[in-house]
């Protein structure tokens, strides 16, 4: 029989179900997985159900609802001073993967090369392979993940399409400064190219930072197109809302690919995400104050049971380097040995590497974004795990 599509048939289980299956059987605390354990604001669920109840609850417009696109152009406004045409400048998505895959479908053609910073989301290869282009990768140098501006620059050539830029950064926790922002933005405009950015985590970024859409940098407003998610922002990951925003001439394309993709997304749960767009500075401040909080609640955990922490300046992520523990295998082996002896499940970071050869192999991502409780008693296994190691 003939094969299917290579790019998918040729992918293995990913670590996050691998792990996620053995946190299970081991009854492990589950840090792996990026996604919180409540279930998110009671005002906006309450939206959410009224708006189910008095509908509509058939087909709503292909782009959004008007409510919706409304309430994201006037927060990209708000925060950060852009000024957006919500009919042709917003589309809402089934959440932001969907929005990914629709950007780099319709922005990228056969032969064209497009751009990953690694460590990276692992969604963004097998899309870009998948529209018949070539991924180029370019590491991040820990502890600090600094951007190699040379490697970088050598990246880039006349055959590049667009770079895929997160930030703030899965699962480094990094917050790209303006200077590496305007270093990105002038190869981009040298090379005539475009920027799919991932923000996701717009919102999630503590102390002493702050998140910049490259798409405020001069020149960029043409060539960006910017992905949010009401799942990071309102903690309701299960409802798979995001959105784009980018100029009218790469939308129109973007926007024929969502059509053929999803369509549209369930309204009541747009409506209610058009109000919590809405919600005042306190919310906005409390949800990246309170991420802050767990993330030192877990550093301190792990500092306490031995490893060196990384900085992580945003997200729901933290990694640790686990060799001050003795432990000298690969990443994947010490996550499957916590998981299994001290009943904590991690990442290994490797899994976020194009060819986890080349990938740094004493690193683990933990999740923070879970009830204080649980990060105590997860930090308390971890050190009880490292004692135990001790000759």
């Amino acid at each position: 029989m003939r094969p299917a599509n290579q790019v998918f048939a040729n992918l293995g289980t990913t670590i996050f179900t691998v792990m996620s299956a053995l946190s299970a059987e081991y009854g492990a605390i589950n840090l792996g997985q990026g996604f919180p354990d409540d279930e998110g604001p009671d005002d906006v669920r309450a939206v959410a159900a009224k708006a189910l109840i008095d509908g509509p609850n058939q087909y709503p417009p292909m782009p959004g609802l008007p409510a919706l696109r409304q309430a994201v152009a006037a927060s990209n406004k708000r925060f950060y001073g852009l000024d957006v045409d919500w009919l042709k400048q917003v589309l809402v998505t089934s959440g932001a993967t969907e929005a990914l895959g629709d950007c780099l479908m319709a922005l990228l053609n056969p032969g064209d090369e497009a751009i990953i910073l690694e460590p990276a989301y692992d969604c963004y290869k097998p899309i870009i392979e998948a529209a018949g282009a070539k991924c180029v990768s370019v590491s991040l140098e820990p502890p600090h993940w600094t951007l190699p501006v040379d490697n970088l620059a050598a990246a880039f050539s006349d055959r590049t399409k667009l770079i895929v830029l997160n930030t703030p950064m899965n699962p480094t926790g990094k917050v790209f400064t303006r200077d590496e922002l305007q270093l990105i933005a002038d190869l981009v405009l040298k090379h005539d190219s475009y920027a799919v950015c991932d923000e996701v985590y717009e919102h999630l970024v503590f102390s002493g930072h702050r998140h910049i859409p490259l798409m405020m940098l001069p020149g960029m407003a043409e060539r960006c197109v910017r992905v949010g998610s009401a799942g990071k922002t309102f903690s309701l990951t299960g409802w798979k809302i995001g959105y784009i925003t980018g100029p009218e001439n790469l939308m129109v394309p973007i926007m024929k690919a969502h059509q053929f993709v999803t369509f549209t997304t369930m309204p009541a749960t747009q409506t209610a995400i058009a109000y919590g767009l809405g919600k005042d500075d306190d919310y906005f401040h409390s949800l990246a104050s309170s991420l802050e909080a767990k993330r030192d609640i877990l550093a301190q955990g792990l500092k306490e049971a031995g490893f060196d922490v990384l900085p992580t300046d945003g997200t729901y992520f933290i990694s640790a380097d686990f060799r001050p523990l003795g432990f000298n295998g690969t990443d994947e082996e010490f996550c499957r040995d916590i998981t299994m002896k001290a009943k904590v499940a991690a990442i290994p970071l490797s899994a976020f590497y194009a060819d986890p050869t080349t990938a740094p192999r004493h690193l683990a991502r933990f999740c923070f974004c879970k009830q204080d409780e649980i990060l105590l008693a997860a930090g308390k296994r971890l050190m009880e795990y490292a004692e135990n190691r001790k000759p």
